[in-house]
């Protein structure tokens, strides 16, 4: 019989007792959902979760004294980022009939819809799932949604057997309640797509104790989870879905005539954390072993079972699957693995090293068709000036009839493109303002991630999607002032530890601490391939400048033939990076061209644009090809010489 062991001297955590009472996933949200009020419980929050919505409140629209601006977002549940034409024009039309009217892609591949009222929530996930769709277990403490190389190359059969097996994975690991049908869809099953016989049968499989049998969740019984669990299914080399940070990863092994042979296994990442909470903290994953394709399966089966009957469900911070791994360690961890899964586990095979791909531009999918990759900064789908790629995916879909794909870093993949329609979508994305060239696109801007934060999310502290596009263009204008303009890294930023644009693989990453002000983490590779370290722990936003140019200077003059500024801050470590910024004079490695000089005071104060001007100044600085802080500088040095007081 399978248990959940549990100190003597540790209670269960308040959520445990919840799901235990739910009914598989129902109550209290289905009775919930009838009433006439604008928000959920506590209670029924919980269980929305699971059902693929978080309850949050607009804080922009907060009056004291008056209700909370109450909102749900809902997110997707992508299996390798795809999303077929219907479900795209469905998600779109939407987030414009019941949404803030934009689209977010996430960093696990999946499209977010943000701003639904409750009363229509439940219209809005039904007409999903009847658009080949589905929310379930895209949030909550069971498997998340599973990643795979949004490359749609039909030539190389390492990538159509990782979209293959994220699939099976996914359909594997779906809780089997008929509670989302029956509340979203009053009973209704409809089924996107068949599931592979293999799958069923798996998931009925007993595996020494890796289900419960009679139960209407077989693999996840009552309790499902300790926490979120996360997995991903690439190929080697291919690290465009950041491979060591999910709970589970499994990569591809072929044999030299291309066929599948099995998987190499990873397990135990993880990124979220608290702050001031020493005992939280990110972690890569770790080689566990080869599996091969047939018994794959049963050993994903076993690793949940591990986590599920062994993970800390008494405090939710500890409950992740990495900190099992970090308490017992790879060969404990392995063995407890092996007796779910009843048989040793094969060495992990050799691979090549990992690089990161973003796939944006054109590029031949293999089968005499194309596929087009498509930069989304931040993720956030909408129109804005005469940026208008809500509008120009709408067009292209609408008249195409194309897939698309998903990335890790929220771009977009459109594919099955015939030759012949190259030039007309082309021209579509050209009149609605969207750069196809990638080499046009800046690197700092192309390479970045933020998470949505402000105003939405309810545990952001500061903000991130909105503050990062003036954090990059200020770097680059720090840059270009340094001599430095060709310089590009990999940047990301959270508006809280929690790590949703895993800013701690990052080469620089910002991570949200107090309003305006962010821990800064340095030392990550290109590549995504390393941790990176916490460098300060409060850098207020208005000293980004003095903060961060001697630390660009100490890197420009001592950095080895083409090292990366994540790998030259490791390389030389924190000490002599703090050594330098100590006794450096600020302003003193200036480019010496007075006309491009600028000097920045420690503590100075921003400008706040309206927001009617923000849109034409973003126009403006696309065009010109200049920083947005850089044209409000010169329009500010224009109007004071025409004052007479420069």
């Amino acid at each position: 019989m399978v248990q959940t062991p549990i100190s003597p001297d540790k209670k269960l955590s308040k959520l445990e007792g919840l799901k235990e009472k739910s009914n598989f996933l129902r109550e209290p949200l289905a009775t919930e959902l009838l009433e006439d009020t604008t928000h959920f419980s506590e209670n029924a929050i919980q269980l929305l979760k699971f059902h693929g919505s978080y309850q949050q409140d607009n804080r922009d629209n907060r009056v004291k004294g008056q209700e909370k601006d109450y909102q749900m977002m809902l997110r997707t549940r992508s299996p390798g980022g795809f999303i077929p034409a219907e479900l795209y024009l469905t998600l779109e039309r939407l987030s414009e009939e019941y949404g803030n009217h934009t689209l977010r892609v996430t960093t696990r591949q999946g499209f977010q819809i943000h701003g639904i009222l409750k009363k229509n929530l439940k219209t809005t996930i039904s007409e999903i799932v009847r658009s080949m769709g589905s929310t379930l277990g895209a949030c909550g403490d069971l498997n998340r949604n599973v990643m795979a190389p949004p490359a749609p190359f039909k030539n190389k059969p390492e990538y159509q057997y990782a979209w293959e097996y994220a699939n099976k994975i996914a359909d594997l690991l779906t809780p089997q309640t008929g509670a989302y049908y029956e509340i979203w869809l009053d009973g209704e099953k409809v089924i996107s797509a068949e599931e592979a016989e293999e799958v069923k049968a798996a998931r009925q499989r007993n595996g020494n104790g890796t289900i419960f049998h009679d139960c209407e969740e077989p693999i996840y019984g009552k309790h499902y989870m300790p926490r979120k669990f996360k997995c991903s299914v690439t190929v080697p080399g291919d690290n465009s879905i950041d491979v060591y940070t999910h709970d589970v990863s499994l990569v591809v092994i072929t044999n030299k005539k291309g066929k599948l042979e099995g998987f190499n296994i990873l397990a135990g990442g993880g990124l979220g954390r608290t702050h001031k909470k020493e005992d939280t903290f990110p972690r890569i994953a770790d080689p566990i072993g080869y599996v091969a394709k047939e018994d794959v399966y049963d050993l994903m089966k076993a690793i949940v079972a591990t986590q599920r009957d062994y993970g800390d469900r008494s405090d939710r911070r500890h409950a992740r699957m990495k900190y099992l791994l970090e308490d017992w360690g790879v060969d404990k961890f392995k063995a407890k693995v092996e007796e779910y899964f009843g048989k040793s586990i094969a060495p992990f095979k050799d691979l090549p090293k990992w690089k990161y791909q973003d796939f944006l531009g054109w590029h031949e999918q293999g089968d005499g068709k194309l596929f087009l990759g498509i930069s989304v900064e931040n993720g956030r789908v909408k129109n804005e000036g005469k940026f208008q790629l809500k509008t120009a995916l709408r067009e292209i879909i609408e008249q195409f009839h194309l897939p698309m794909r998903l990335t890790a870093n929220h771009n977009i993949i459109l594919y099955d493109i015939e030759p012949t329609q190259k030039q007309s979508i082309a021209k579509i994305l050209t009149k609605r303002g969207i750069e196809l060239n990638p080499e046009a696109i800046d690197p700092l801007i192309r390479y970045s991630m933020a998470c949505p934060a402000f105003p939405t999310c309810g545990l952001a502290i500061t903000e991130s999607e909105r503050a990062l596009p003036g954090v990059i263009a200020r770097l680059r204008t720090l840059l270009d002032h340094l001599g430095m303009a060709e310089e590009n890294f990999v940047v990301r930023m959270t508006g809280c530890p929690n790590g949703c644009a895993r800013p701690y693989m990052a080469e620089l990453g910002f991570v949200g601490i107090v309003p305006e002000t962010y821990q800064i983490w340095l030392g990550g590779t290109p590549d995504q391939t390393r941790l990176a370290k916490p460098y300060t722990d409060k850098m207020p936003v208005e000293d980004l400048e003095t903060f961060f140019e001697p630390i660009f200077v100490y890197f420009k003059q001592n950095r080895q033939p083409e090292e990366s500024f994540g790998i030259f801050c490791d390389r030389v470590g924190f000490d002599a990076l703090r050594q330098f910024s100590a006794n450096y004079t600020l302003g003193s490695y200036m480019e010496t061209d007075t006309s491009k000089k600028r000097k920045f005071r420690k503590n100075q104060q921003r400008v706040s644009v309206p927001d009617e001007l923000f849109p034409r100044l973003k126009d403006a600085a696309k065009q010109e090809g200049r920083p947005m802080n850089q044209i409000i500088a010169d329009a500010l040095n224009d109007y004071f010489t025409k004052r007479g007081n420069n």
